[in-house]
């Protein structure tokens, strides 16, 4: 079972909600593969900048 807290203007529709909260099994999958093919979880650096430049690296070499 599963449960999101919503925070949206108040005129935001449940339909609205329902697929944005959709979106996230997308992202989470997309994550999930890079992993696997281009190796985001496979750095070791010791800087934020490293980081970063791996993580940009990574997820581009992914949407190619």
């Amino acid at each position: 079972m599963a449960y999101y807290v919503a925070f949206a203007p108040s005129g935001t529709t449940l339909e609205e909600m329902v697929c944005v909260a959709g979106t996230r099994w997308t992202i989470e999958t997309s994550f999930e593969t890079a992993k696997g093919e281009v190796g985001l979880d496979h750095y070791e650096v010791r800087s934020w900048s490293g980081w970063y430049r791996h993580i940009t690296l990574a997820l581009a070499a992914h949407a190619f």
